[in-house]
């Protein structure tokens, strides 16, 4: 184990500080400030490297986190870039943008605030990134069998990773003009730079996979053409679908869904020319979730120059601390304030949207919001308690219900299930023989820790079943749920 004592001295976390508001609101740039590496080991040395430790199971990757804990606290960085690489293809990724299962389910939590796992994490993938010692594994031979991967997320990019080194031909398929799927134009650059996706591509490309950006399946290429032309097919497009708010005013100008204020900034902040780009400068925001892509949303606004920015969610506030029902080692649903939240605005809760408010140019002036209160366990808004918000620009960030779905089902007549998401087996093979789907398509929303999981987890069906085995490992299946949640 790391320091023996070492949880038994040090009983704080310590993570490195954020740049100052006023300074960090004025570009796009990460919000941390660099790492103090006397730090990171001392919070490496209180990992206890338990006897059973919960944080492997915390993690749908199965990291092995007391290693390289341990292998971070004595100095070895190349060796714990090693582990760490061993079960995550990219922790890089995961250690900006996971919100760290691990540490809720980490043993230390019991009684003292958890390991910092995710910060130790980040370190040694920037580390590794920075010594050189990220190289590309190329396979000893090729197999000759060929596999298309559609969607460049997380979970297209790991599956793609696995079977290029397993020997396989693996082109990538991306619609957008630049691969890296919602990495790429989902995630502001404030929360990863898109440097680290550029830098992880290198490695992929020499060790063989093919990208095809600006190739979209199903209408530059028909579903069942790819399939023709490929021993397999992995679907890791993601679930993409928006949840739509039908109330009134839905259709004024100035009301969108919330990727699509993300994406087109992102194409903003790549350099790219953005016709009419939904922009917040000088204006009242209003964003509809409270959610990761809520906050994203606020972050952005307040890049763009607000006058003001409000967050609205359905539900009550989080608690502060765990809540007994959700007791170690599960996933607790906690009250949170994410830098974005840090950089201004107001957050209200039991906010339920009931029409949007439109001058006579047809844009939308204000919300109107109320309350809301349960009735027969559903959440509705009550009566009396409506009130105006102003709102210039709203943005709808209340999740995904699921991947688009008419193409393939015309296409491979492939099947979905009740809840939108594309129908699968235990080896990840959907409807259509010798078709595969993985992440958000096949589990639906979800986290990027997931998406890794099962892009490496369908690698070893894939490879299973173009040729009879497989050595790849298999760390999730289709079935299993994270640690105190539901099926999604």
């Amino acid at each position: 184990m790391a320091d023996p004592k070492g949880f038994l001295k040090v009983t704080e976390r310590e993570l490195p500080a954020r740049r100052p508001v006023p300074v960090r609101i004025m570009d796009w740039k990460e919000v941390y400030e660099p790492g103090d590496s006397a730090v990171l080991r001392r919070q490496a040395g209180r990992c206890m490297d338990c006897g059973v430790p919960f944080c492997h199971k915390g993690c749908p990757l199965g990291n092995l986190i007391p290693e390289w804990n341990d292998l971070t606290w004595r100095g070895e960085g190349r060796a714990a870039s090693e582990r760490l690489h061993a079960t995550n293809n990219f922790p890089e990724f995961t250690g900006r943008l996971c919100p760290a299962p691990c540490e809720s389910s980490c043993v230390l939590g019991i009684n003292q605030p958890a390991v910092t796992i995710k910060q130790i994490e980040v370190s040694i993938a920037d580390e590794a990134f920075g010594s050189g010692w990220i190289e590309p594994e190329p396979p000893g031979r090729l197999t000759g069998k060929t596999v298309a991967v559609v969607g460049s997320g997380p979970a297209g990019l790991a599956a793609a990773q696995q079977l290029t080194r397993a020997g396989h031909t693996v082109a990538v398929f991306e619609r957008d003009d630049r691969i890296g799927g919602l990495l790429r134009y989902g995630i502001p650059d404030f929360k990863m730079e898109k440097r680290h996706i550029d830098a992880r591509l290198r490695q992929m490309q020499d060790e063989g996979t093919r990208f095809r950006a600006g190739v979209e399946i199903g209408t530059d290429i028909s579903w069942d053409d790819l399939r023709s032309r490929y021993d397999a097919v992995v679907v890791a497009t993601g679930a993409t679908v928006p949840r739509e708010l039908p109330i009134p005013g839905r259709d004024l100008a100035g009301v969108h869904f919330a990727m699509e204020y993300l994406i087109e900034s992102n194409h903003a902040v790549a350099g790219d020319s953005v016709p009419n780009q939904i922009s917040a400068e000088g204006k009242h925001v209003v964003v509809i979730g409270g959610g990761d892509t809520g906050a994203d949303c606020i972050g952005t606004a307040h890049r763009h120059g607000a006058l003001s920015v409000t967050n609205l969610a359905i539900g009550k506030r989080p608690p502060g601390e765990r809540p007994d029902h959700q007791p170690w080692p599960m996933s607790p649903l906690l009250f949170e304030v994410s830098s974005a939240h840090e950089e201004g605005g107001e957050r209200s809760y039991l906010a339920s949207t009931v029409e949007f408010l439109g001058n006579d140019a047809g844009e939308v002036r204000a919300l109107r919001v109320a309350e809301t209160e349960f009735v027969d366990g559903r959440r509705v808004p009550k009566s009396g308690t409506e009130r105006e918000i102003p709102a210039d620009l709203v943005l709808i960030a209340m999740g995904f219900t699921g991947p688009e779905r008419a193409l393939l089902e015309e296409q491979l007549d492939t099947r979905f299930t009740a809840r939108g998401n594309v129908q699968r087996e235990d080896d990840y093979q959907t409807t259509a023989p010798g078709v595969f789907v993985a992440g958000d398509a096949g589990r639906g929303q979800s986290l990027i820790v997931w998406a890794i999981a099962e892009g490496r987890a369908v690698a070893a069906s894939v490879d299973a079943y173009l040729m009879g085995e497989t050595q790849l490992p298999s760390p999730v299946r289709p079935t299993d749920l994270a640690i105190g949640l539901q099926p999604a």
